[in-house]
């Protein structure tokens, strides 16, 4: 179905629903007023928007169609980071454009107002969809889009959403392992790991996957070896001088993401340390920088413009009232190997054998 023909579609309120007239006398404040928070328009106290939502979302209101949506995908960005969200927009765009669709965006950080959400401003445009990137959705935010019939995606390689809404994300475990084997299959065996947050589900599962193959190859974890920080090239950094400074530095870094790969590189380059002469480092994401950087970063790739695309296909599924054959898709990571990973150099073999000669 093209967008003229969806902004042309109309439903009438069935016998027993919910209307905007009640909601006002529940309320106790007029119909127009419930008509701005529905449609997020400024002029409603904080106090009485809050009121009224709670009510829409306890009722179960759906508003009619009396105004078809635009045609437009919205994406919804917590922080808009570039060397992410252009490939996310690309994959969204691909399939809109099929559909006649126009794609606009919305970064949410640092734009909140007490009393009033991203939602809000949202509500307003009427997207025929919204796809919501790496944020945490909350229920009061997806029962306001649900109330106005606006279908909600979220697409979250950080982790699955903590309730009913359908997902896309990627196979963040199985990159741990892929990663961290491929370091063990090179014979490195003191092989550390900088995490992210561990209150993010994707970093919990990249750690996780780590640990998995550390355990399956009979190579105990040092707890040294293992540190957490934010996805950033300055936690990578941070953690990278940490790692070199012990006594037994690693040979090989799993890292959480490329941007804390980065950290490690300037780490070794302040520490006289060779990449990947000294050590092994891999990455997670594979952004654009990771292909420039010298030498090139061995990493684990997220597919992110079959994520957006994936996504965008499901929130107009949903749009069109096509029963979904799955609420969560995830989509495979895979291990691409450039130059920053290189067999365990012979003298640290001699030195964990104790100098034994190799000859």
């Amino acid at each position: 179905m093209v967008a003229a023909e969806r902004d042309g579609m109309r439903r009438g309120r069935r016998r027993g629903e919910m209307t905007v007239a009640t909601i006002a006398r529940m309320a106790g404040v007029s119909p127009p007023t419930v008509s701005k928070v529905l449609n997020g328009r400024s002029g409603v106290a904080a106090s009485t928007r809050r009121r009224v939502e709670q009510l829409l979302r306890e009722h179960g209101y759906r508003r009619p169609d009396v105004v078809g949506p635009a045609s437009l995908l919205e994406v919804v960005f917590s922080a808009l980071e570039s060397h992410l969200a252009i490939e996310i927009m690309r994959g969204v765009e691909r399939v809109a454009r099929e559909q006649e669709l126009a794609v606009g965006f919305t970064d949410t950080h640092g734009r909140s107002t007490a009393g009033r959400s991203w939602t809000e401003e949202v509500l307003s445009r009427r997207p025929t969809g919204v796809i919501s990137v790496y944020s945490e959705i909350t229920p009061e935010q997806h029962a306001q889009l649900a109330s106005s019939s606006i279908p909600l995606v979220a697409l979250d390689p950080t982790g699955e959403p903590g309730h009913a809404i359908p997902s896309v994300g990627a196979t963040n475990w199985s990159g741990g392992l892929s990663a961290t084997r491929h370091l063990l299959d090179l014979g490195h065996r003191r092989v550390a790991a900088i995490a992210g947050p561990a209150e993010i589900l994707c970093a919990r599962a990249r750690l996780d996957g780590y640990r998995a193959a550390m355990d399956v190859a009979g190579v105990p974890v040092d707890p040294e070896l293992v540190r957490i920080g934010a996805f950033s090239f300055e936690d990578g950094l941070v953690e990278g001088r940490a790692l070199l400074a012990l006594d037994d530095p690693p040979t090989a870094v799993v890292c959480g993401n490329d941007l804390q790969a980065l950290g490690v590189y300037e780490a070794a380059r302040e520490a006289g340390v060779r990449i990947p002469d000294d050590l092994s480092v891999v990455g997670f994401d594979d952004i654009e920088y990771a292909r420039w950087c010298g030498p090139p970063l061995t990493t684990i790739q997220q597919p992110l413009v079959e994520m957006g695309a994936a996504a965008a296909k499901l929130v107009l599924a949903m749009a069109a009232g096509e029963p979904l054959a799955q609420t969560r898709v995830e989509l495979a990571t895979r291990l691409v190997v450039r130059q920053s990973t290189a067999p365990l150099a012979i003298e640290h073999v001699r030195r964990t054998l104790g100098n034994v000669s190799m000859e």
